[in-house]
């Protein structure tokens, strides 16, 4: 059998267009490629600044940054460092008395076929009660620590729960072999760990 390279037809290539519904388009945050490319424009024209707004206008900072970036030593450059910040307080205190605080956070399917719904409200009582057991254990701001979970709510609780008092984690998923575990922290030692007592995984 021969065949000349020309003759070989692509099917890794793909030209149809899907238009989303109009409904689609109506509750998202970005239009349509008019707006999209007016995003693109505005960046071009002044990018620290465009970056500057949006961080103003979608983040709670705790110390207000004045400076956008620092590439005085590049390729090691900084963003906002004169700033300060919470990443939990900006995931779920900054909902708390808006229509959000009552929406849906996450959802969660257990190996069973349970599903968990957890609104943004809940989420913050259990990641600052969290927080408060870590802090009474003596976890502090920049201790490192350890989690050791599954994927399930409580393994995003853990992790909000560091961001919120400043502790630096690392998360090593549960599902792999306990001779993992010190594998993973022999380059980062941990002050504190937060393991699991059990959870159910591929039947």
């Amino acid at each position: 059998m021969s065949s000349s390279s020309s003759a070989i037809e692509s099917v890794l290539v793909e030209n149809r267009v899907f238009p989303p519904a109009e409904s689609v388009v109506k509750a998202a945050r970005v239009s349509g490629m008019a707006q999209y490319q007016a995003m693109c424009d505005t960046f071009e024209k002044d990018f620290e600044g465009t970056w500057a707004k949006l961080a103003r206008e979608n983040l709670v900072w705790n110390k207000p940054f004045t400076r956008t970036l620092d590439e005085s030593k590049a390729p090691f450059y900084k963003w906002f460092d004169d700033g300060e910040l919470n990443a939990s307080a900006n995931c779920l205190d900054r909902h708390m008395g808006t229509t959000v605080e009552n929406k849906t956070a996450i959802i969660f399917e257990a190996d069973d076929g349970t599903v968990t719904q957890v609104s943004y409200k809940e989420l913050l009582a259990r990641v600052s009660q969290f927080a408060n057991a870590l802090k009474a254990c003596g976890i502090r701001q920049s201790d490192r620590v350890l989690i050791y979970m599954p994927m399930t709510v409580e393994g995003v609780i853990a992790m909000q729960a560091c961001a919120r008092i400043g502790a630096t984690h690392s998360v090593v998923f549960g599902g792999l072999s306990a001779k993992a575990l010190p594998e993973r922290t022999t380059a980062a030692w941990s002050g504190g760990g937060g393991p699991c007592d059990g959870h159910r995984r591929g039947g």
